[in-house]
C-alpha cells in the first residue's frame, strides 16, 4: 500500500517512531515538539499524527494513550526515513579485522567473538549462526585408510567446517585384499573421483555418482561411499537447527525500557533458551529465497512466522 507523506509528516512519523524506541511508551504531541527545528507548536504535530493514524501507520493502544508505531509504520520508517551509516559499517568492519584471531583460535570461538563484537557496535542481542553446511558448497573430499578394514570419508566445506564419519570396507578374499600401499592408491583414485563430481555441490544436492568413470574393480566401494554420504547429510540435518551463537542479552536486558516488565522479559528468555527451533525459524525458513543473499534483510511484526 502506498502512502503519501508530506516532509512534515514524515518527520513526525520518524521521531515518533524513535521516541517510542527509546522509551516503550505511547508517544503524545508534547513529547515531540521539543525535538523540532523550528519548532512547531502541538497542535501542528497532533494533526500530523492524526493523519499517520488514519493513514495505518500509528494507533492509540488505548483513547487517553498517545501513539504507538503500527508494523506498516515501522516498515514505512525502515524504507524510506532510515539512511544506512556507512561509518558505522565500517567500524564494524574495523573491530572484526582487528579483534578477530583468525590464525589460532576455531571457527566457533571466532564467531563468538563477532557475536560479542555485534552486541556491543549496536546495544541489541546479536544472533551469529554457524554456517548452513546443508547448503554449503562442498571444497574437497578425502579417503584416509584407518586400518586394514576401515577408512575415513571426510568431507571439507566452502566454510572450512568438515565432518567426517567411518566407512567399514567390504570382506574380501584374502588373496585378493589389497596391501596397505595398494589400499592407499586406490582411496586415492577414489577422492580423486568424488572431487571430480561433487566438488562445488552441496550436501542437500547429491545425486547418484556417475561410476562408470572407475573401473570394475572399483565397483566394491560404490554403494559404501553412497551410504556413507547420505549418513553425512543425515547427520548434517539433525544438528543444523542447535547451531545458533548468542550474546548481548544481559545488556539488552539490562538498558532496553520494554523489558523493564518481567513478562517481557520471561517471553525473551524462553525463546533465547528453549526454543531453538522456533529461533531458527524466525531467522532463515520464513525468508524468501532472494532475500537471503542480501547483506541486510530486516522483517517486522507480522512478517515474521
Amino acid at each position: 500500500m502506498q502512502v503519501k507523506l508530506n516532509s512534515r509528516q514524515q518527520q513526525v512519523l520518524g521521531a515518533t517512531v524513535r521516541h517510542y524506541i527509546a522509551t516503550a511508551r505511547p508517544v503524545g504531541s508534547e513529547a515531540l515538539v521539543e525535538g523540532f527545528n523550528p519548532r512547531v507548536s502541538p497542535a501542528t504535530i497532533r494533526n500530523a499524527m492524526g493523519y499517520l493514524e488514519k493513514a495505518g501507520l500509528l494507533y492509540q493502544p488505548h483513547t487517553s494513550a498517545g501513539r504507538v508505531p503500527s508494523d506498516f509504520g515501522y516498515r514505512l520508517y525502515v524504507d524510506r526515513l532510515v539512511t544506512p551509516s556507512d561509518a558505522i559499517a565500517r567500524q564494524a568492519d574495523q573491530l572484526l579485522s582487528e579483534q578477530l584471531n583468525w590464525e589460532e583460535n576455531g571457527l566457533e570461538v571466532l564467531l563468538r567473538e563477532a557475536a560479542q563484537i555485534l552486541s556491543t557496535l549496536s546495544g541489541y542481542i546479536a544472533l551469529v549462526t554457524m554456517p548452513q553446511t546443508s547448503t554449503a558448497q562442498i571444497r574437497h573430499l578425502q579417503l584416509v585408510q584407518v586400518d586394514p578394514g576401515r577408512v575415513m570419508l571426510i568431507v571439507v566445506l566452502d566454510s572450512y567446517a568438515t565432518q567426517s564419519t567411518l566407512v567399514q570396507l567390504p570382506e574380501m578374499p584374502d588373496d585378493s585384499k589389497p596391501d596397505p600401499e595398494q589400499l592407499d592408491r586406490e582411496l586415492q583414485i577414489l577422492s580423486n573421483f568424488l572431487n571430480s563430481q561433487l566438488r562445488g555441490r552441496s550436501l542437500n544436492e547429491l545425486s547418484t555418482l556417475d561410476w562408470s568413470e572407475l573401473g570394475r574393480e572399483f565397483d566394491r566401494y560404490a554403494d559404501l561411499i553412497r551410504t556413507s554420504l547420505v549418513e553425512l547429510k543425515r547427520r548434517n540435518g539433525m544438528s543444523i537447527s542447535t547451531q545458533i551463537l548468542i550474546s548481548g542479552v544481559a545488556e539488552v536486558l539490562r538498558r532496553q525500557p520494554e523489558f523493564s516488565e518481567l513478562q517481557h522479559v520471561q517471553t525473551i528468555m524462553q525463546l533465547l533458551e528453549s526454543e531453538q527451533d522456533q529461533l531458527w525459524s524466525l531467522i532463515f525458513e520464513s525468508a524468501e529465497p532472494e532475500t537471503l543473499g542480501k547483506r541486510v534483510t530486516i522483517r517486522i511484526g507480522a512478517e515474521n512466522p
